[in-house]
């Protein structure tokens, strides 16, 4: 089995995902790719293509997901937004 790890600004499209497989032939049974980002369904689909070294996408939701569950090295912290329609009404009066 084989690991790939990559930082993505956006989305994570096909040709993304269809590099791995090509670099595994040969070398390993099995991928588990996990960016930064989420994966286009494009690159969804890639990752289980006929022919293709199995791919297993593991995108941020799903890599963060187990770490809150359980809190494993994070702490909960509570944020408070500005709800500016809350003060509209009192910039229309001055």
């Amino acid at each position: 089995m084989a690991f790939q790890a990559k930082r993505y600004k956006d989305t994570v499209t096909r040709s993304a995902v269809g590099e791995f497989p090509n670099a595994l032939l040969g070398r390993a049974e099995k991928g588990v790719f996990i960016p930064t980002g989420r994966f286009t369904p494009d690159g969804e689909a890639e990752a289980t293509r006929d022919g293709v070294v199995p791919i297993e996408l593991i995108d941020d939701g799903q890599l963060v997901e187990p770490f809150q569950d359980k809190l494993i090295g994070i702490r909960p912290k509570m944020v408070y937004e500005v709800d500016h329609a809350f003060f509209d009404e009192f910039r229309r009066e001055s």
